[in-house]
């Protein structure tokens, strides 16, 4: 199918997306994940032309013993990326499931700044009981109650980003005023489990808004930009993605690969694995195989979704031959676009910045005054 061109992006937490993905990995034999290399992957995935890196996280470790690997939050290794890229746009995932929304708000705001409009945030859930003891919060229990508390979420963090118009700095040496105090607003938001006041503590984002992914079972779809569509085939994805659709601007779709290489087949590589951990079925389209059938994949995806998030089974040898034999051939044949310097995320995905609420509200009241 024919169809605009894809955008790119690439979930690059751990070793990859088999739970044992470490015992393949380039690196020590310690398999610690130290902020250089996740640098120099960032930097590997912005030459190849990928718009978008996502980084998982959740209050417990991933895995299970003996494959558990600490990490770094997931906004800290962001912004710590946001520092050596220029071009690639980065989206931690962060679960409201026990999160302070306010907290989360000026965390990602505060991304947005540093990466100077490159920043997004992949919603999603804490499902595992023994998250709750770590935050020193009760168990919400229930798929119920944690789409609750991801819904009242969204809602605040979105609302706290309004809560400063773009012109409430001011920086007014003649009146010694650092803001315009009537430029910044209260939320007054309350939901079953918590009320929030606000203002945000941070100033609102380079692009108003920052770009929010996840999915719409998950997360009422009019409250994302960009749906994260899980299905095992192409079929089920495009009638996924025409609903989705419906609420959300873009979406994408989620593919799990594993590629040949000169070393090993991707069935080899995947068996070898296997030994040490079962991979998962999450219910995600998922290609092992060859380079070009994995284009071939992508090119049938064009019009039926506007992107797709790739989850490599070991990034140290899936990517560099994502890099030289499926991106190259997806940009000369269009089928995928590369990211251009100096644009923001929002304007990565074609979408538009969102005007203020408040300053948009001031403005019709301004109108109306003059009829």
């Amino acid at each position: 199918m024919s169809g605009p061109a894809l955008r790119l992006a690439l979930e690059i937490d751990g070793d990859g997306a088999h739970p044992a993905a470490w015992r393949r990995a380039a690196h020590s034999p310690d398999h610690l994940l130290t902020p250089r290399r996740v640098a120099r992957i960032a930097a590997a995935a912005e030459n190849a032309g990928f718009t978008l890196l996502t980084l998982e996280d959740g209050a417990l470790p991933p895995g299970a013993t003996p494959d558990v690997v600490g990490r770094i939050g997931a906004v800290e290794r962001a912004a710590f990326i946001a520092a050596s890229t220029s071009v690639i746009g980065i989206a931690p995932v962060v679960p409201l499931t026990y999160a302070e929304p306010f907290h989360v708000s000026s965390q990602l705001a505060s991304l947005d700044h540093i990466s100077v409009g490159r920043a997004g945030w992949v919603v999603s859930e804490e499902t595992r009981p023994e998250a709750a003891p770590v935050w020193g919060r009760p168990l919400v229990d229930g798929a119920a109650a944690r789409a609750r508390e991801s819904r009242d979420g969204v809602e605040v963090v979105r609302a706290l980003w309004d809560s400063w118009e773009d012109d409430a700095v001011i920086r007014s040496v003649a009146t010694s005023r650092y803001l315009d105090r009537d430029r910044l607003h209260y939320v007054d938001f309350t939901g079953d489990t918590y009320a929030v006041k606000g203002p945000a503590i941070v100033p609102r984002p380079p692009q108003g808004q920052l770009v929010v992914l996840g999915r719409p079972d998950l997360v009422p779809a009019e409250q994302l930009d960009v749906a994260l569509v899980e299905s095992r085939d192409i079929a089920a994805v495009t009638s996924a993605a025409a609903a989705a659709a419906a609420g959300t601007p873009r979406t994408f779709a989620e593919i799990e690969f594993a590629l040949d290489t000169a070393d090993a087949t991707a069935d080899e590589r995947v068996a070898d694995l296997e030994r040490h951990a079962p991979w998962s079925d999450r219910g995600r389209l998922r290609h092992i195989g060859s380079a070009a059938g994995l284009a071939a994949l992508l090119g049938e995806l064009r019009g039926v979704v506007n992107g797709v998030r790739l989850h490599p089974l070991v990034l140290d040898e899936d990517l560099p031959e994502l890099s030289r034999l499926v991106l190259p051939h997806l940009f000369e044949r269009r089928h995928a676009v590369r990211p251009l310097p100096g644009t923001s995320l929002r304007t990565h995905l074609g979408l538009e910045r969102p005007a203020n609420r408040h300053a948009a509200g001031a403005a019709f009241d301004a109108l109306e005054e003059t009829r």
